[in-house]
């Protein structure tokens, strides 16, 4: 019996091993798209050009020969050197044995991170206007910003190119012709460069169709419009969103040409997309990239956003990455590579209030942006009901429904409750949204409250027989006090991959921002919103982003010689740490003080940015000098080494604390004999050629600071000096301890931020 028993084992065995084989032979077959990077220098001169060694390798390597069209799909040559092929596992996993192949990159999915703001951040003032010229008078200063994102509705006022002056002589860009999009009509001088990037996203999942969606630069999302509108937008007066935030809507720099890149679709954006459309960007002659957009945080070695942006920083591209709506948790960023602008988002002094009602005579605030057909009478209470997670259309018909707010599309949540028969909805926030409120262009008469006063509207709605309510929309309020406050949704540090290098860099507004939209979807982007609007009302780290990369074209306009690195520097360093309250920014997810790991260097203040004093600038062979120190392989090295024959210096950086950052993250290891730790810093003179500086340092509960010189005296402008910062253990503190660095003369104040962190002795 035991006999019979183990062989009818073998045979199951033999015949499940034979199934999965037969599965492994089928799925071995089955190609994906793999980014792939090549050592230039490795190209044998037989081949006269960089596609023709490509197509060999690939036909000399993979497993099936094949017509090399199908098989690539891009090549990379500027930011970026190799190419983007249809491989099998196993045909990528022998091509990467090749020596000539420095890494493989899986295509990956990048997620979006979905007008008075120039007002709230001084953009107004005649100073900035003086400061920055006229383009007649500073026809160098000429500034292109590449946004890649969903497209350019180019009918939007906010791309008139009115009062715009000839393109630069030295933009290569172009644009490209598809569905809906004519250059002769829809580029201009203000929109200069408009392309597409979709192999990778067809390679992945099908052919667009082109009947529903636009293969071409124009914009059916409303997400590509909206942030090119925030960086570069033309002055539109009497904007609004249906009456709701009326005013002027303006980017950051009007005077500021628009690239539109469109790298995302329907069903996402793909690296290998992106990685091309960066690559073009850099060959075209963009000033600025703005990417709201992110995907996961692995390596810098294995992220090929973090080696195409090194390109584009190598080539003097400054680059502004959103941090991510992963928040409140913490080590929720994205884009932390520190050769990027990492921008969380924070809110305006605007709000649109809207409030409950409830039949016990109760009023509760709330916010909302709603203008229909459907608008209930403040005079009259209706039935209100709380359901859970059902939706029972006799229990709701004719009712105000309270939803919760979870992870569903909040607008979407109000369509169904419509379609089910109820009158309006009450968006209670749980936990995970605390008290932050974001407003949405409902399609029924909606508030959203937050997680407190859900609470009591569900426990009045559960607990009262015949329980009523009703809304009222309050239009748009100003001079809101405090802000700005840190949003609850804006991605956290620390960073995972360097403790050393403090993230986010910077918070800019990201919450109820006015910009321009397509005309092809409703506010809501519901499929059911038939309305159709000129401006919209969006919020995300989506929205904070560009409002950097309008704020550093507008530095690099002013001070077309400085690095990407010293305008970050002048962001970083001029930001402020305080609302209008003047009391400590505010983190709105749990309503106390926020810290560096939630606002970076703190808000960014525009005017004080063009005119930062002293600047911390790194060059490209700095930041590779920093990759030194992160333990990397001689394979990982070259992977950032393409465009030079660099090398490790490690006397100009002996650990990455040394990097010359604008914020200073000192970790201290376990290790706890070592109780003694220094940074080095240099800054450049960029103010008054003679000037002196004096330091000033918050005082720390866990260590001793000393700053060694403890004054800056500079004699000449773009005079260059350094100083040692040595902190002292004098306790070790269970968590991390922030404070500040100062430098200040008689008219700058360059503040930097800094973080102590004792690791858990061993």
């Amino acid at each position: 019996m035991e006999t019979r028993l183990v062989k009818w084992v073998l045979v199951i065995l033999t015949l499940t091993c034979l199934f999965l084989l037969g599965f492994a032979s089928s799925s071995s077959s089955i190609k994906k798209t793999y980014i792939v990077q090549m050592d230039n220098s490795a190209m044998p001169l037989v081949f006269s050009n960089h596609l023709d060694w490509y197509s060999y390798k690939l036909n000399s390597l993979v497993a099936e020969q094949s017509n090399d069209g199908e098989r690539i799909i891009y090549t990379y040559q500027n930011a970026f050197h190799g190419l983007a092929a249809h491989l099998t596992d196993e045909e990528a996993s022998q091509l990467a044995q090749d020596d000539a192949v420095l890494s493989l990159f899986p295509d990956t999915v990048y997620k979006l991170h979905t007008t008075r703001t120039p007002m709230f951040l001084g953009l107004n003032r005649d100073e900035v206007v003086e400061q920055v010229g006229s383009r007649a008078q500073n026809p160098v200063h000429d500034v292109i910003v590449g946004v890649l994102d969903t497209g350019i509705w180019p009918e939007s006022q906010s791309f008139n190119d009115s009062s715009m002056g000839p393109v630069p002589a030295r933009w290569k860009g172009s644009c490209e012709a598809g569905r809906g999009f004519d250059p002769a009509r829809h580029c201009n001088r203000k929109i200069v460069g408009a392309r597409v990037f979709y192999r990778g996203y067809e390679a992945a999942t099908g052919k667009i169709d082109e009947d529903i969606e636009y293969k071409s630069p124009r914009d059916q999302d409303g997400h590509g419009s909206h942030t090119a509108g925030t960086v570069a937008g033309s002055a539109v007066h009497g904007a609004s969103l249906l009456g709701y935030a009326q005013g002027t809507a303006r980017g950051m720099h009007p005077e500021a040409r628009v690239a539109a890149y469109k790298v995302c679709w329907a069903g996402g954006c793909f690296s290998s997309d992106i990685l091309s459309a960066v690559d073009q960007a850099v060959s075209d002659g963009v000033d600025v990239l703005s990417i709201s957009l992110g995907g996961g945080v692995s390596s810098y070695f294995r992220d090929s956003l973090s080696v195409a942006t090194f390109g584009a920083m190598e080539r003097g591209v400054f680059v502004s990455c959103s941090a991510g709506n992963g928040g409140p948790g913490p080590v929720s960023l994205t884009n932390v590579a520190p050769w990027v602008a990492t921008v969380g988002a924070s809110t305006l002094d605007r709000d649109f209030p809207a409030t409950v009602r409830l039949g016990s005579g109760r009023t509760l605030s709330g916010v909302s942006i709603y203008k229909g057909r459907m608008n209930l009478s403040v005079e009259k209470l209706y039935p209100v009901v709380y359901l859970g997670r059902t939706l029972d259309r006799k229990q709701i018909s004719g009712k105000i429904v309270i939803c919760d707010r979870g992870i569903s599309p909040r607008v979407q949540k109000g369509q169904v409750v419509k379609e089910a028969g109820g009158i309006g909805m009450i968006l209670a926030n749980t936990a995970a949204n605390g008290e932050e409120l974001v407003a949405d262009c409902h399609l029924l008469p909606a508030v959203a409250v937050g997680e407190k006063e859900g609470i009591m509207i569900k426990r009045y709605a559960m607990t009262t027989s015949n329980a009523s309510a009703t809304l009222s929309f309050l239009g748009t309020r100003l001079g809101i006090k405090p802000s700005p406050v840190v949003a609850a949704f804006s991605s956290r540090g620390p960073n995972i991959l360097s403790l050393e290098i403090l993230k986010p860099d910077v918070v800019a507004p990201g919450v109820n921002i006015l910009a321009a939209w397509t005309g092809a979807t409703g506010p809501s982007s519901a499929a059911a919103d038939r309305r159709r609007v000129k401006f919209n009302i969006l919020s995300g780290t989506s929205m904070s982003c560009p409002h950097v990369s309008g704020v550093a074209a507008l530095i690099k306009s002013r001070h077309p010689e400085w690095s990407p690195a010293a305008i970050k520097s002048a962001l970083m360093t001029t930001a402020y740490i305080h609302d209008n309250t003047r009391k400590p920014l505010t983190d709105a997810a749990s309503g106390s003080p926020s810290s560096p790991y939630n606002h970076g260097a703190g808000h960014i203040n525009p005017v004080r940015a063009l005119n930062p004093g002293l600047v911390y600038d790194i060059t490209p062979q700095e930041y590779f000098d920093f990759l030194c120190t992160q333990n990397p392989s001689p394979i990982q090295l070259k992977v950032f080494s393409q465009n030079t024959t660099r090398a490790c210096k490690n006397s100009s950086l002996a650990d990455a604390r040394d990097l010359n950052y604008p914020a200073l993250s000192v970790v201290f290891p376990q290790n706890v004999s070592i109780t003694s730790l220094a940074v080095r810093r240099t800054v450049t003179n960029v103010g008054q050629p003679v000037s002196n500086y004096h330091v000033r340092v918050t005082p720390f509960t866990g260590a001793k600071v000393i700053v060694e010189p403890n004054v800056l005296n500079f004699t000449s402008k773009y005079q260059k000096l350094s100083y040692k910062v040595t902190f002292k253990t004098v306790s070790r503190q269970p968590g991390p301890e922030a404070g500040y660095l100062v430098w200040k003369d008689s008219v700058h104040r360059v503040r930097s931020p800094v973080i102590l962190t004792w690791l858990p002795p061993i």
